[in-house]
């Protein structure tokens, strides 16, 4: 009894040290770098992009992220997939570089899923998925298999290790989109979704609990119908938890975003304020990641930043934040509608949410570009007095398009200079590249390591020294790292 709660009040006081996240390094994956999937590249088809998503496995040190529905936002028939890469990430937290191991095609009955949006896709039916996948959230189970949280359906998938699909979760029918009558609609938005997921607003994040039973999927915004005129104007997404082992969701928890009035306060002057009908559309979640000790990590980010929609990062950014999320003490809202209100109902607790991380105040300190699409978010190696937490960013495959839905890779010479369009088998001009995918580290370290479940450096000592528990202390290491 003495040991247990000597250890208890080690471990109490490594929570109760003050906060210490700090940005040490990135590695940057070039625009134009080519993937292992070893198809063509017409329509950007090989291209290297791995930011939707991140996991660390701790077991080979190496990463897996993923892609998207591909370049053309769903008007191009991308095979979307996942890669397996290793990290330079050196022991005070610098980087320097990745080397590109696998790529896995996720595919059903041998033939590839799709990015195209259903309507355009075999099927050729906004109400049937089919084939039509937006992978976005993705974990790996300890048995070697993929969850993947899709956006379209909103869907979650499980894959094997080589890609094939085994099965697919059962989805909430209040997170469905569908017309008045009821119909399932995928593809368009509203005014004819009038309940559901807005359109490209489905599943953006997926973690696991640590003991793999319990999954958890981060809707990217409010529902078309919760909010006052509908989702665009609400704080409060929906955090999905599943069975892994029946794929039934077993609740539903609210996330309130940061408000617009606190967003827009970090913006200089008022002119790039965000409006009304900004607050749950272009603020929005993009990662979760489970924690030893029971809570979560949330990526919390507006639209804004270098990214193919601002190549010259001329817009200032108002938000980019990682947020620790407790949800013991909040409502199991899955039997219950917020529709037509931007508050929540009498009775209704939201997940309580501390900033853990400002990414965006992290970077500029260090005179590092933000970017747009930070969207994976994982826990790495461990460092000298501390363990990495790493960002990366979704670059789009660095191509635009028409509105007419011409597509066009899109160069830039950089912050505050210029850019250009040109088809997308040809080669940006001298002096400017595509866009390319990051990956930011954070060294985590002092009291931070007891809010993420694991004793720091020192506190290890003294457990050994005074405990023996050097079995116990292996235990917990390999915890931190698996989901």
């Amino acid at each position: 009894m003495i040991r247990i709660l000597a250890l208890s009040a080690l471990l109490a006081s490594a929570s109760a040290a003050s906060a210490a996240v700090s940005y040490t390094g990135n590695v940057g994956f070039a625009g134009d770098a080519i993937d292992l999937s070893g198809l063509p590249a017409d329509f950007a088809g090989n291209r290297l992009s791995i930011g939707s998503d991140l996991f660390h496995d701790s077991a080979t040190n190496s990463y897996w992220g993923n892609t998207d529905r591909g370049p053309g936002g769903g008007l191009v028939d991308f095979a979307p997939r996942v890669h397996n890469f290793s990290l330079g990430i050196n022991p005070d937290g610098s980087a320097s570089g990745y080397v590109l191991l696998k790529t896995v095609v996720f595919k059903k009955d041998g033939v590839p899923f799709t990015g195209l949006n259903p309507r355009l896709a075999p099927q050729g039916d906004a109400a049937v998925l089919g084939l039509s996948f937006d992978p976005e959230g993705l974990v790996v189970r300890k048995n070697g298999n993929f969850l993947v949280a899709d956006e379209y359906g909103p869907s979650v998938y499980e894959f094997d290790r080589e890609g094939n699909y085994i099965r697919a979760f059962t989805p909430p029918a209040n997170l469905l989109p569908k017309e008045p009558d009821g119909d399932p609609n995928f593809v368009d938005g509203r005014p004819l979704i009038t309940t559901g997921r807005q359109d490209n607003r489905g599943f953006e994040g997926l973690t696991l609990s640590p003991d793999g039973k319990t999954a958890y999927a981060v809707l990217q915004d409010p529902l078309v119908n919760e909010g006052t005129p509908d989702g665009r104007r609400s704080r409060n997404v929906r955090i999905v938890a599943y069975d892994v082992a029946t794929g039934e969701s077993t609740g539903q928890f609210i996330y309130q975003l940061d408000s617009l009035a606190d967003i827009n306060s970090r913006i200089p002057g008022t002119a790039d304020d965000f409006g009304a009908n900004s607050q749950g559309r272009n603020i929005g979640l993009s990662g979760i990641l489970g924690l030893d000790n029971g809570k979560f990590l949330v990526l919390e980010r507006d639209n804004r930043g270098l990214g193919v929609d601002d190549p010259t990062a001329a817009t200032p950014v108002g938000s980019k934040r990682v947020y620790l999320v407790d949800l013991a003490g909040a409502t199991d809202v899955s039997g219950i509608s917020l529709a037509g209100t931007n508050d929540l109902p009498i009775g209704v607790t939201a997940a309580e949410k501390t900033l853990w991380l400002d990414i965006q105040a992290e970077l500029t300190k260090a005179g590092v570009t933000v970017t747009e699409k930070m969207e994976g978010i994982a826990i790495g190696p461990r460092l000298d007095n501390g363990y990495a937490f790493i960002v990366v960013t979704d670059n789009d495959f660095s191509v635009t398009q028409t509105g007419e839905g011409v597509q066009f890779n899109r160069c830039t010479s950089g912050v505050g200079g210029y850019s250009i369009d040109i088809g997308l088998n040809e080669t940006c001009p001298d002096g400017t590249s595509l866009i390319g995918s990051q990956a930011y580290v954070f060294k985590v370290s002092g009291g931070d390591l007891g809010v993420l479940g694991v004793p720091e450096p020192a506190t290890w000592a003294m457990l050994i020294a005074g405990f023996g528990l050097v079995g116990g202390m292996a235990r917990r290491r390999r915890a931190v790292a698996l989901a």
